[in-house]
């Protein structure tokens, strides 16, 4: 897809050798009209996505009731708090440092690095022949943690996505990335201050049916002669141990201690989900959102651990293809905040936030609304401090 068709802003980070900066806008897009369509559109993570091109007919059902057109976009119509990083990419992950932040060139592309300062962008992954990642995450040490299938079909995707592996590439970039010879379903969960991860596994599934089991696992990663390997490795969670039918998806270990992991928690059809957190020591779980008619995914967590960014459709009901960025209180039934407004133009929407290690700023992405969950046309930095209140 050109980004012509997302309207977006003409200023383009260049591969390399860009040092142009990022337009914002002093207005604010939030409606006072809500839609009110009754058409409601949900898709589950493992469907196949094609479908999603009826979000786009949902998406001018409620343009009568919006005030912005079809057609316009939200990067052109961004409040000051807001900046554009890129014209494309997804999948955020903040350096330690908080100077730089990978991303994904695209899902089954390459990994990203752009320097924060300069906005130059340099690809971590060009150096060696590979099918495509679909993940990119920084490890404590400067390794960068991939996921990725071991080969690549175009007409299967929706199979390649289901079918990843861990990888370990160097942060030297002279060598390719080793395999660690666990499969990942969706995106793992990395240790900030330890060489440790969490992933889920998934039992056999197709894009029409959801997989019957899905677990929990963690891990320490260690060096033998050089190489990464798994060591310590346990089944945290499996999903017959909640008192509710799900499929799970890992997310964060929660700070300041890390004895919690966050992680989404689907309902068989994979049309609501709720956040959920478990204990790592007792395996207790916790259900922060109890929402059956609500999509509530978890994504970034908050330095102290007492919030977490959710992508959320309680805005218009419409699941993953209507998604905004809300922030939650982790305590159960906690408050709920709205953050982002792009689902409010028709046929965007915000997704993927991720909060940097000093909880100033979170990066995300702009989406459509008839692509495939995860799927990024570029990111952005939301300024918490420069923010309304109730986004500290």
């Amino acid at each position: 897809m050109d980004t012509d068709d997302l309207k977006l802003s003409s200023v383009e980070c260049r591969v390399s050798t860009a040092k142009g900066k990022s337009p914002s806008s002093t207005l604010d897009p939030r409606p006072s009209t809500a839609c009110s369509a009754s058409v409601s559109i949900r898709v589950h993570p493992w469907l196949n996505i094609s479908s999603l091109f009826v979000a786009t007919a949902v998406s001018v059902l409620c343009s009568s009731a919006q005030p912005f057109k079809a057609g316009e976009s939200p990067a052109d119509h961004l409040p000051p708090h807001i900046t554009r990083l890129t014209t494309f990419g997804e999948r955020a992950d903040w350096s330690h440092d908080g100077k730089a932040i990978l991303f994904m060139s695209k899902m089954f592309g390459d990994a990203m690095e752009i320097d924060l300062a300069t906005r130059n962008i340099r690809n971590l992954t060009d150096h060696y022949p590979h099918p495509g990642y679909t993940r990119a995450l920084y490890l404590a040490n400067g390794d960068i943690l991939l996921t990725g299938p071991e080969s690549f079909d175009p007409t299967k995707t929706d199979w390649a996505r289901r079918h990843c592996w861990l990888y370990v590439l160097d942060k030297s970039l002279s060598k390719p990335a080793v395999p660690l010879g666990r499969l990942c379903s969706e995106g793992p969960a990395v240790s900030r201050k330890h060489m440790h991860i969490a992933w889920t596994q998934w039992s056999e599934s197709t894009d029409q049916q959801p997989p019957a089991t899905s677990k929990i696992r963690e891990a320490d990663i260690v060096y033998e002669n050089g190489k990464p390997a798994l060591k310590n490795e346990r089944t945290i969670l499996d999903n017959s141990a909640l008192p509710f039918p799900c499929t799970l998806e890992t997310q964060n270990f929660r700070p300041p201690d890390e004895t919690e992991l966050t992680f989404s928690a689907y309902n068989p059809p994979g049309t609501e989900s709720d956040v959920c957190s478990v204990n790592l020591a007792t395996r207790q779980v916790t259900n922060y959102t109890h929402s059956p008619n609500e999509y509530d995914e978890v994504e970034g967590i908050y330095p102290d651990g007492r919030h977490v960014l959710v992508e959320c459709d309680r805005q218009n009901h419409l699941g993953p293809p209507g998604i905004d960025i809300w922030k939650l209180a982790l305590q159960e039934n906690g408050p709920y905040e709205r953050l982002t407004f792009f689902s409010d133009f028709p046929g965007y929407k915000a997704s993927n936030p991720v909060v940097s290690d000093d909880g100033q700023f979170f990066a995300f992405q702009i989406g459509l609304a008839r692509n495939a969950p995860g799927v990024g046309h570029g990111l952005f930095v939301y300024d918490i401090q420069k923010a309304p209140q109730s986004a500290h």
